[in-house]
């Protein structure tokens, strides 16, 4: 028996069922680069005020030493999880000697990708191995593409959530309720990646990039240029998405299902020991110095990239699939959000209370499992939306698991979402005790009838009929956001927990350095065995 979308309502109708619904646990990580005010690339290190990169629970960085990261802790209020992020905004630039955070996804100037400096995590071997995969994704695939920025948006529901789930018809009432919250989250992302694409459609702001970015070599799309030089296509929604940012063509092969947690796992597992020969080439240790951790497609789980993963917290040492195997899925992470130029914090909270709606609805939709060619369908449609997801005349295929396809265009199958995620909306209305989850729905819709509102189109709308150049916007917004930043009092943390944070992590880096027993070799095959 498969339950209607109004079943799930229904079943969430009461006060104590509410309850559960409203406990919605988020968390966001935010990746900005470090720019001086002129707006070039900064060649600081890592500043030592902001603590250990290594062991920071709230400040670190990703790829480059300049490309930083903030993370929230899990939190139930939508308002919270902003204030924390500010928080940890207006600590770092307090302590980043005027720097600015280009409020972009898509990177500033850089003259030349070798300066990008790769991020460094001490001396002890895990600290070496982070530095050492990052060499081996600037070998791969080049510097550029790692510093591009993202926003990643963590959801978890509650205990109680499930449990109200697994007690309605249909539903095993006698699975384990780990084993029945991991199916059930598998479902989400297979939900997920069939409507994914109102993601870029209605978030992405990367329709354009500083032609600095292709380091000379020429591109098989038709770009446009600008006035002022930046490359752009009319109807782009996130380049950031596409295969000049967060796609790898050697990935393209792996066929990771999203059927079931032990199907992920195993096909995450397998990528990391499928030997690629174009990464061969590279070497591993070459000259005593190693170029990448291994030569295989994937040289650890990190580096699979895709718009939403299963995740578990991990224990000391863990990998993340043998996490999701021993425990199952604690939340899921949605990555296809490019930092909003418009906001301080590269999110905002209306963009929260949408994807609470969006991944809520995910949740009450039953759906069977994909195969290889329904998994690419959806996929397909993600490609095409990002490159040209406001053209009127792009049609997308709406594929269901008997294999028949149904063309839509943005604006027909947008609108039958959000008739159908408006119920969800206004049940969320109801646990929350606001209007919040409704507005989004108008908002939102507003955008798929006309895409010039959409804030791919706003930023093409600044660069080409203001004539602002990207860079000239971006210096202006950075320099708002700080100036806003430093003078907000701070909200959820202090000043004083951040100097203690930073600390805490300094003396934890000092006693994993001081506490290595191995030499890196021995390290790096016990890691990997």
């Amino acid at each position: 028996m498969t339950l209607s979308l109004n079943d799930y309502i229904n079943a969430f109708s009461s006060d104590e069922k509410l309850k559960a619904l409203a406990d919605i646990g988020r968390g966001i990580e935010r990746e900005a680069l470090r720019i001086l005010p002129e707006g070039q690339l900064s060649q600081q290190g890592h500043y030592r005020e902001l603590g250990s990169a290594l062991t920071h629970d709230e400040i670190t960085t990703d790829y480059s030493e300049t490309l930083l990261e903030f993370i929230t802790p899990v939190s139930h209020s939508p308002e919270q999880t902003i204030a924390q992020l500010q928080d940890i905004q207006k600590y770092t630039f307090a302590n980043i000697k005027g720097e600015l955070l280009w409020p972009m996804s898509m990177p500033c100037f850089v003259d030349d990708a070798d300066k990008v400096p790769l991020a460094q995590y001490g001396h002890s071997n895990i600290g070496k191995m982070k530095t050492v995969y990052r060499q081996g994704l600037k070998n791969r695939y080049g510097s550029m593409m790692q510093v591009i920025s993202g926003i990643h948006f963590n959801f978890s529901f509650s205990e109680k959530f499930w449990k109200t789930i697994q007690s309605l018809p249909s539903h095993n009432s006698d699975q384990a309720l780990n084993d029945f919250i991991s199916e059930r989250y598998f479902s989400i992302l297979r939900n997920y990646k069939r409507y994914c694409w109102l993601i870029p459609y209605l978030y992405g702001s990367s329709p354009a990039l500083c032609d600095s970015f292709l380091q000379g070599k020429t591109s098989p799309l038709p770009f446009k240029k600008s006035a002022s030089g930046a490359l752009y296509l009319d109807y782009a929604t996130s380049l950031r998405m596409s295969d000049l940012g967060y796609t790898s063509s050697e990935q393209s092969s792996l066929k990771i299902c999203y059927n079931n947690l032990h199907g992920y796992v195993d096909g995450v597992q397998n990528a990391i020991a499928l030997k690629s020969e174009k990464f061969a080439a590279i070497g591993v240790k070459v000259n005593g110095k190693y170029q990448q951790l291994n030569s295989n497609i994937l040289q650890i789980e990190n580096e699979l990239y895709a718009p939403i993963r299963p995740k578990q917290v991990l224990k000391s040492g863990e990998k993340p699939s043998q996490a999701l195997r021993d425990r199952g899925v604690e939340y899921i992470e949605v990555r296809a959000l490019d930092v909003n130029p418009f906001v301080d914090t590269g999110i905002s909270i209306e963009q929260i209370h949408f994807l609470d709606i969006f991944i809520t609805y995910c949740a009450f939709v039953d759906n069977k499992e994909f195969d290889c060619d329904s998994q690419q369908h959806h996929e397909n449609n993600m490609n095409a939306v990002v490159l040209r997801g406001r053209d009127p005349a792009l049609l997308l295929s709406d594929a269901n698991c008997q294999g028949e396809v149904s063309l839509k265009s943005v604006a027909t199958w947008g609108n039958e979402l959000l008739d159908n995620m408006a119920n969800v909306a206004l049940l969320l209305d109801q646990a929350y005790q606001t209007t919040n989850y409704s507005e989004a729905i108008v908002r939102e819709r507003a955008k798929i009838n006309d895409a010039s509102l959409t804030p791919s189109a706003k930023m093409l709308s600044i660069m080409l009929d203001q004539g602002i150049s990207i860079s000239d916007y971006a210096i202006e917004q950075a320099t708002i956001y700080r100036e806003q930043a430093l003078a907000r009092d701070y909200q959820f943390y202090s000043q004083q927990y951040f100097i203690d944070s930073a600390e805490k992590s300094h003396q934890k880096q000092r006693n994993i350095e001081v506490n290595d027993t191995l030499d890196f070799d021995d390290f790096l095959a016990d890691y990997f065995k």
